[in-house]
């Protein structure tokens, strides 16, 4: 009997811990305009909410942008990922960033055969040329290439 009671006991805990680990991973987290929740403008989002950072809601795309100074984050501005050069070919997903100039989601988004991001402000768009394959936007801005800007 009491063995009995000790295994359900167990298969209860695991129960709990395998749903509290799932819905940290599947908490859905997107950014909007005006929101001002989020934190840690110009820092690597994906080092905390990913698989290896365990932090509620893993992000699929996620970053900052800036003014051209480098030095203000641009709140409110609209990150698009296209199929195509410069803002060509379909437009598969739209961001809307939020009042502390990070954009983010947990949706998922298929990189496979690479996307074109595109960030539109109030002055106007800025391009990528080339196609991006992860979503962890710092693995090169900020490190390799310049901070992400808009006008």
């Amino acid at each position: 009997m009491m063995r009995k009671s000790i295994q359900f006991i167990f298969a209860i805990s695991t129960l709990f811990l395998f749903q509290s680990c799932e819905g940290d991973r599947f908490e859905k987290k997107i950014s909007t305009y005006g929101d001002d929740e989020s934190h840690n403008a110009g820092e690597n989002c994906m080092a905390c909410h990913s698989k290896i950072g365990g932090v509620e809601g893993w992000f699929e795309a996620a970053g900052t942008v800036y003014d051209p100074s480098f030095s203000t984050v641009y709140p409110n501005m609209l990150v698009e990922l296209y199929t195509g050069a410069n803002g060509t070919g379909d437009l598969k997903y739209s961001i809307e960033g939020d009042a502390k100039g990070n954009f983010y989601t947990t949706k998922k988004i298929k990189f496979k055969d690479g996307l074109y991001p595109s960030i539109t402000g109030d002055g106007g768009t800025k391009h990528m040329s080339s196609p991006i394959t992860t979503g962890n936007c710092m693995s090169c801005h900020g490190n390799t290439t310049s901070h992400m800007w808009v006008d």
